[in-house]
């Protein structure tokens, strides 16, 4: 993966297989402080989804690496990672996601008696304002890259936001999104306490839910 400071990325993995990687309420909770734990630092978050078996982040990068003592991560936890943590006084975005899910796999593995990979090996992030062959469609303002949004058949931000919110309705789940607990839809809406999502920065991109 790929970060760069101001881009909108749509960030997603699945169980490995297509297998459950939510088991019980706990687990999405446990799963949602692993995001605030290594995700908020670097970002803003604008929607969030998790699924019983895959998730959905759309976040806003304000850095791409920060100093360890900001994630503070344990020596357990930087064990969890391929890479030599300890090498570097900074750690990344991406690394830092990597760590998240290696830890949430190593608390599944233990909760289930289980061992072996819980997600896909590759974890999806796909940038949302810098879209090559089509950049006659963006403008720049304040440093960020914009979808003109009167062009319906563009709006890829919007579009990813909405898609989101309703994959639980789409996978049949619930019939209104707002029945969804573990999405950002509710607190967006003032349904229930925030949690992750930055509703100031989701206006502020004009972003409707």
């Amino acid at each position: 993966m790929h970060f760069e400071k101001t881009g909108i990325y749509h960030i997603y993995n699945q169980g490995n297989n297509r297998q459950k990687i939510f088991f019980t309420k706990e687990n999405y909770n446990y799963f949602l402080g692993k995001i605030r734990h290594h995700i908020l630092p670097f970002t803003d978050i604008l929607a969030w989804c998790l699924m019983p078996n895959h998730f959905h982040l759309m976040v806003s990068v304000n850095e791409v690496e920060l100093p360890k003592e900001i994630i503070k991560l344990t020596p357990v936890t930087l064990k969890l990672s391929d890479n030599n943590s300890s090498a570097t006084s900074t750690i990344s975005l991406n690394h830092s996601i990597g760590i998240m899910l290696a830890s949430y796999t190593r608390a599944i593995n233990i909760q289930k008696k289980s061992s072996g990979s819980l997600f896909r090996s590759e974890t999806k992030a796909i940038c949302m304002n810098e879209i090559s062959g089509i950049t006659s469609n963006w403008y720049t303002s304040y440093g960020i890259t914009f979808m003109k949004m009167q062009i319906p058949e563009y709006q890829y931000i919007q579009t990813c936001f909405n898609y989101i919110h309703n994959n639980p309705v789409n996978a049949r789940l619930v019939s209104r999104p707002e029945d969804w607990e573990f999405s950002s839809y509710a607190e967006l809406k003032g349904l229930c306490k925030e949690t992750l999502a930055n509703k100031q920065k989701v206006e502020q991109l004009g972003l409707v839910i």
